[in-house]
């Protein structure tokens, strides 16, 4: 009778036992931190029931060799070895077993194996990869271990999961490992020869001498020249056909395999279908067409014969006619047939080789040393324009909406009739008007309207002209409109025509300048400041406002200067190197014998005038400061005299106008970036006594 499992009736065997700890999980292998925890024992340090210590992944004392982990001394370092396996064949009577090769790689940094099979051409079986990498274990009982590199060696069986793998032999690096660790070699052994292998080679040698092949430089051909292609640009004339005309095509020349495609190229509205190709790839016969041939009459092999053969398991077969008697020869274009200037039959077609591209140069020139390329034009010639000509003008609408409903069958706005670039330049903007605007009188016989002024304004962005008629002084409006903002058209021309009409330029205005607007002839008298600095600063357009063009013909007219000015004395008896601009005009209007326009004078005039009193700016600029200071409320002036004076440290009463507006600006002077540079522009040093003027 057994006594109950109760405390103080049983025997305790741990009564000595003084530690009860459970073991650490983590520790080191190969002096890499890893999870260990099957390696490691149960309580105590004592293994637990059916609990199997697992060997160590390496096979080597911690005492040998480096601390080197084995994934960093061993990376990249495999050995192979040589192995078959003898696989049993059922149902078959020529064969009982095969033989199937494989390689066993063994990673010596990790203990991995892989198997793999090598691929053989027309097996019909699975192969490659037969094992992938990992650890295996052997096998039972001891499949709790894994195999390490002492279990491999040179004609022994080796077992993986189940599968028996015979190694008789391995590579040259293997040996020398095995034997650097102590493992003695056995000799290598010889891999059987596999029967259904033995049985293919003969039926290959059996066919084989049924079919006498000849030599074929193909595969050669194709390796080498794959992708190269020589391009002649062609010419076919059928012109002397029924409707014929010359054809333009491009022909490619494959080296790879001698065949040749042939594409056309079609001109714009030419009238014909694009086909893709004007000839596919293929061997172009020289001779062509040389009729229809039955089926089989063009072949490469001749078959002379079918047998049987007399045993029941002999392989049906055929004879072929080595000799090649009776068959068909054709000859094809060849690189060599081809160069600039060639005639080649296309079946039937005669096709003129004129040009080629740099590759096709580069390829003659190597292989055949031809130098001469001498292209011959084959480009037809372009067809002669035919004018366009447009019905005339009908009344109804403006030309260019006439013009626009000729062009187009949906009415719609002409874009390229209108340079919208122009526009967007010539806009106003700013202060840049791009309006010249010049005063006129009107030439008439009427008494009433003798004497009467206009204002005539040129725009620039369209080309457009309105004309004012400026009021008396005390009446409603200022001006009165003569013409509406339009483009006018210069006299004299047919109104009903097909071509666009002419109209007024900018560069027909100037000053003592005709101008016939709508039948109303205008004098330009003057123009304002803006328009005549426009004109001298575009004095390729406005050739009378250039200066030294105007010199030149004063020139011709008095050779010598001391003239001119012996002219001046004799004109003006108070010679005193100024006069006003009318005298000025007759002055130099009776010397060039009137051969000068009211333009040219005006453009010497306005070069050697007096220059304006620039003190009047200045005091204008200055009250514009002093305005802009109250209504800032800055009265800060004292202690920014205070730092000019301090700048000034030679005491010579002038700083420079760039150490004032620095001054200005470090106290925060509340004046515009245009003002302040326009104050300091007039005058580039400024004294004591003008910053108390300036800023008081």
């Amino acid at each position: 009778m057994a006594l109950p499992l109760l405390p103080g009736y049983s025997f305790s065997h741990n009564v000595e036992r003084k530690k009860f700890h459970k073991s650490q999980h983590w520790g080191f292998c190969n002096n890499v931190s890893m999870l260990v925890s099957e390696s490691k024992p149960g309580i105590g340090g004592e293994l637990l029931v059916q609990q199997k210590m697992k060997p160590k992944y390496s096979v080597f004392a911690k005492e040998v060799g480096s601390d080197t982990p084995s994934w960093v001394a061993f990376d990249k370092q495999v050995l192979s070895f040589d192995a078959y396996v003898e696989d049993e064949v059922h149902d078959k009577s020529q064969e009982n077993y095969r033989i199937r090769r494989y390689k066993i790689f063994f990673y010596l940094e990790d203990d991995t194996i892989q198997v793999n099979e090598p691929k053989v051409k027309n097996s019909g079986l699975p192969q490659g990869t037969f094992i992938q990498r990992h650890r295996v274990s052997l096998p039972p009982p001891h499949d709790d271990q894994f195999y390490t590199v002492y279990h491999f060696n040179i004609n022994i069986d080796i077992v993986f999961y189940g599968r028996t793998f015979k190694i008789y032999d391995c590579d040259a690096f293997t040996k020398n490992f095995l034997k650097k660790i102590g493992v003695k070699l056995n000799p290598p052994g010889q891999c059987p020869e596999d029967p259904d292998l033995k049985i293919w080679r003969k039926k290959l040698d059996y066919i084989n001498r049924l079919h006498p092949h000849g030599p074929s430089n193909a595969l050669k051909q194709f390796l080498e020249y794959d992708g190269k292609v020589l391009r002649f640009f062609c010419l076919w004339d059928d012109s002397t056909s029924l409707f014929g005309n010359r054809r333009e095509l491009i022909l490619h020349y494959f080296l790879s395999d001698d065949t040749i495609e042939i594409k056309e190229l079609l001109p714009h509205n030419s009238g014909r279908d694009g086909m893709p190709f004007f000839l596919q790839r293929r061997k172009l016969p020289k001779y062509g067409p040389p009729g229809v041939y039955q089926p089989g009459e063009m072949t490469d092999q001749i078959v002379l014969n079918m047998y049987g053969g007399l045993a029941v398991n002999q392989v049906h077969g055929y004879l072929l006619d080595k000799y090649k008697l009776g068959k068909l020869e054709q000859e094809f274009y060849k690189d060599s047939d081809l160069s600039l200037g060639t005639t080649i039959n296309v079946w039937g077609r005669k096709v003129l080789l004129c040009d080629c591209d740099e590759f096709t140069k580069t390829y003659y020139k190597n292989k055949y040393g031809i130098e001469n390329f001498t292209s011959i034009s084959y480009k037809a010639p372009p067809p002669p324009k035919v004018e366009r000509k447009f019905p005339p003008y009908t009344g109804f609408g403006s030309e260019e909406d006439s013009l626009c409903s000729c062009i187009g069958l949906l009415p719609k706005p002409c874009p390229h009739l209108k340079d919208i670039r122009k526009f967007m330049e010539k806009d106003s903007y700013g202060n840049e008007s791009n309006v010249l605007r010049f005063l006129a009188k009107l030439i008439t016989n009427q008494y009433a309207n003798m004497g009467r002024l206009f204002i005539i304004s040129y725009f620039l962005s369209d080309d457009t002209i309105s004309v004012f008629e400026p009021t008396e002084k005390n009446s409603v409006s200022g001006l009165r409109k003569f013409l509406k903002r339009m483009r006018v058209k210069r006299p004299g021309q047919e109104v009903f025509k097909s071509e666009l009409s002419e109209y007024i330029k900018v560069e027909e205005l100037y000053i003592g300048a005709k101008v016939n607007v709508n039948g109303y002839v205008f004098l330009l008298l003057s123009a304002d400041e803006y328009t005549l600095k426009f004109m001298e600063k575009n004095s390729d357009k406005f050739p009378l406002s250039k200066l030294e063009l105007a010199l030149e013909k004063l020139k011709e007219k008095i050779p010598k200067s001391g003239d001119i000015r012996q002219v001046f004395r004799e004109a003006h008896a108070g010679f005193m190197k100024k006069m006003d601009y009318n005298t000025f005009r007759d002055i130099v209007m009776t010397a060039s014998a009137g051969k000068l326009t009211e333009q040219e004078i005006v453009t010497i005039a306005r070069h050697y005038r007096v220059p304006d009193d620039p003190c009047l700016d200045m005091n204008v600029l200055i009250a514009v400061a002093h305005e802009q200071l109250k209504k800032n409320s800055f009265e800060n002036f004292e202690r920014l005299i205070y730092r000019c004076v301090y700048q000034d440290r030679e005491k010579k009463k002038v700083l420079p106008s760039k150490d004032i507006k620095r001054l200005c600006k470090s106290s925060r002077l509340p004046l515009t970036d245009d003002l302040l540079g326009s104050l300091l522009s007039i005058d580039m040093t400024m004294c004591q006594s003008e910053y108390h003027q300036l800023f008081l």
